[in-house]
């Protein structure tokens, strides 16, 4: 799939001469910082450029760049490829054969300190807040809704995992195994489950890669394992698993299907949770730097028009992405999540208007402390085999979250007048790290710049012993 803007070589020719005649390139800028008068941003170094995705509906800025031809406007001339599974699009991206690619949030920082692959991933952008859930099979939601609150005739949301726990402890009794799927070992999903069934007590297991065990089965009381997007529903309905937690439409999907019941979205789990990001490797963005800061404006742009006048682009993105080359799922189903509400059991949908948020809430900037979150995670669950020092948090997350990248971009736009400096943080006292956040289904208190503090709160998870 590609769209380009015919070029004769000559005209090529001279665009790639401008291109290196160019007084101060974006390096420069990163390197002199903010100054009264901006260099002119350089034309792209690399100007034909591969990138992957897989068929979530949080892919959603790629295609919209690439549709509305922002990608065009900054001399960008894109394939966008749908990938088999999250391992492959991170081997393509490591390899040269993708230039970027649509990431879990966890996989720039997990290649970047080695567990599962090593290599230095950055991300100057973040695609999105929210957009996953829990589903259940049928068998078991009726098992679980014995031990939920109702109000109207409904069950009260937000649902916890402790209306599960008698269902697996029935389950382990009986001597079977409880399978939930998620979609990768380091995607936001699998430590969205783990944290709710945790803060359910119910043990998700533990790593041990320093024993050769990658299996985060360890010590679990009920049992997680991949699955890829798409293949969710089927492999529920086929009963491998019991359960999954997944993005959109693959949720969705189970309610239209009537194969399974989504219990709990991760908005519910932690309100404006950092979901995917755009990863690409740190050499790429060092050899081609005007082409990263191009890519990044491009996106932005993209993800603006996904959230402007409340939503109101929606319906015509939801189309967009139904088509085959996308997400490829029917559009009632991608609408059912992707227009402000939300299907948890059969005829209960519910207002949901930031199930999926791509630009408001800052939701593209790489905050150091979403980064940390994710190690936090990690070292919880074991793939971060010893306990490390705040500061060793930090330094990690700084070396693979960019926003002074992603601060060039902006304020290009800006000085373009695509956007309003209003839009973005302001770059002149932000600091990357949020304050304090509260809203997460145990009420645990999350701050980025204690993150060892933070884990010693929780009653199921790694502190500072070794397994």
């Amino acid at each position: 799939m590609q769209r380009r803007l015919h070029h004769s070589p000559v005209a090529t020719l001279a665009r790639r001469l401008r291109c290196l005649t160019l007084n101060l390139s974006v390096a420069t800028v990163l390197i002199l910082g903010a100054t009264a008068v901006q260099a002119e941003l350089g034309e792209a170094e690399k100007d034909e450029l591969t990138f992957g995705f897989i068929k979530l509906t949080d892919m959603a800025p790629l295609a919209i760049a690439y549709e509305k031809g922002y990608f065009e406007d900054e001399g960008l001339y894109v394939t966008i490829e749908a990938q088999a599974n999250w391992k492959v699009l991170l081997d393509g991206v490591i390899d040269g054969q993708l230039d970027g690619a649509h990431m879990l949030a966890g996989q720039p920082l997990a290649a970047t300190i080695g567990f599962g692959t090593k290599a230095h991933i950055i991300t100057p952008f973040s695609m999105d807040l929210n957009g996953n859930g829990i589903t259940v099979s049928n068998a078991v939601w009726k098992e679980m809704k014995k031990n939920i609150p109702v109000a109207n005739g409904k069950p009260v949301h937000p649902i916890s995992a402790s209306a599960l726990k008698p269902v697996v402890d029935r389950y382990r009794s009986d001597g079977k195994p409880f399978k939930m799927g998620m979609v990768f070992p380091v995607s936001t999903h699998n430590y969205e489950l783990r944290y709710w069934l945790a803060a359910g007590d119910i043990h998700p297991g533990y790593y041990a890669p320093h024993k050769g065990d990658t299996s985060g089965q360890i010590d679990a009381e009920a049992l997680l394992s991949v699955t890829p997007p798409p293949q969710m529903p089927a492999t529920l309905e086929a009963g491998t698993i019991h359960g999954y937690c997944v993005g959109e439409p693959w949720n969705q999907q189970a309610v239209f299907k009537g194969i399974g019941v989504p219990v709990i979205t991760d908005y519910e789990i932690w309100k404006n949770n950092p979901e995917k990001v755009f990863g690409i490797t740190r050499e790429f963005s060092e050899k081609y730097p005007n082409t990263t800061i191009r890519i990044v404006k491009a996106l932005l742009r993209a993800a603006y028009w996904l959230d402007a006048n409340d939503n109101a682009n929606r319906p015509e993105a939801v189309e967009i992405l139904s088509r085959s080359e996308y997400v490829g799922a029917d559009y009632e189903v991608i609408a059912n999540s992707m227009t402000g509400t939300f299907e948890y059991e059969k005829g209960d949908k519910r207002e949901v208007p930031d199930f999926n948020v791509f630009f408001r809430y800052n939701a593209t900037y790489p905050y150091y402390s979403d980064a940390i979150w994710y190690l936090t995670q990690m070292r919880r669950w074991g793939q971060i085999s010893e306990p490390k020092s705040d500061d060793w948090y930090k330094e990690v997350a700084s070396s693979v979250y960019r926003p002074d990248l992603y601060a060039a971009a902006a304020r290009e736009l800006i000085a373009e007048g695509i956007l309003k400096a209003s839009d973005f943080p302001d770059f002149a006292t932000e600091d990357g790290f949020k304050p304090p956040q509260s809203e997460f289904i145990d009420s645990i208190i999350y701050d980025g710049n204690a993150p060892n503090a933070y884990l010693e709160k929780f009653k199921i998870g790694l502190k500072q012993e070794v397994l």
